[in-house]
């Protein structure tokens, strides 16, 4: 019996030994075993990302996450400190176990030098890490960090470059585009048999479709159409109204 303990203790032994040594060479290895246990139990339940975005956007600065039950808020915190812990008081309240009560916060410095978000662990029982490195002082977080307080893991990121200023969508593309047909009903410009139509067969229901987004006018679309576009609208149209005319004059003739 004392030989199959002293086997057994062994056998632990060598298998410690060998997790340590991984664990030496791939720090991150132990980080995605604790994540795998903030994992939904239910095999039906969709697996999201856990996240923190600090924004800055001109003078508002503020956090978008998904730690709070799971919902993806926006918080704004007058003193740019958000907490985080298991205490329903703190600004990001998270229910994990291995979190302590005030675990530790985020706080945002605006210096010339030294501005940026930086995280601050509370003496927490089971520590923060950013990277697989424990936080022992005030840390400056980067965009893309590991974060992961007692067993829970989330990734931090952080803007605060302008927003870019995209090109306007072509015509083209305009008419495959949702139009707004009540408050709750929409429709899409395109061909229900999904054959490809001329841009003359389209256009009355583009100019529908365009009237729609207040943010362009009939001059600023007439300048992104080709020549070749333009002069194809110009005799679709006339055509349409010799044809509307004779239709007329056919029907006057007739009475």
């Amino acid at each position: 019996m004392a030989e199959l303990l002293d086997k057994e203790l062994e056998k632990r032994l060598s298998l410690y030994q060998v997790f340590l040594k991984l664990y030496e060479h791939h720090s991150r290895f132990l980080d995605e075993i604790l994540q795998l246990e903030n994992l939904p139990q239910s095999p039906f339940t969709e697996v999201h990302g856990c996240y923190i975005q600090g924004i800055v956007d001109g003078s508002a600065v503020y956090m978008i996450t998904n730690l709070c039950e799971g919902k993806t808020q926006r918080l704004l915190q007058s003193q740019h400190i958000w907490t985080i812990g298991r205490d329903r008081t703190c600004g990001i309240y998270v229910c994990d176990q291995r979190v302590s009560r005030r675990h530790a916060a985020i706080q945002y410095i605006k210096d010339v030098e030294y501005s940026g978000f930086y995280l601050v662990d509370f003496s927490s029982t089971n520590g923060t890490f950013v990277n697989s490195e424990p936080v022992y002082r005030p840390i400056k977080l980067q965009d893309g960090d590991h974060l992961r307080l007692g067993s829970m893991t989330f990734s931090f990121y952080t803007n605060s470059t302008p927003p870019q200023v995209l090109p306007r969508v072509a015509v083209e593309l305009l008419m495959q585009l949702v139009t707004r047909k009540s408050s709750d009903e929409a429709s899409i410009n395109s061909n229900p048999s999904g054959k490809k139509t001329s841009l003359n067969e389209n256009f009355d229901q583009t100019l529908e479709a365009l009237r729609q987004l207040p943010i362009l006018n009939i001059e600023e679309i007439a300048v992104s159409l080709s020549q070749k576009q333009q002069s194809d609208i110009l005799d679709d149209f006339f055509s349409k109204q010799i044809s509307n005319n004779t239709s007329k004059q056919i029907s006057n003739n007739t009475i």
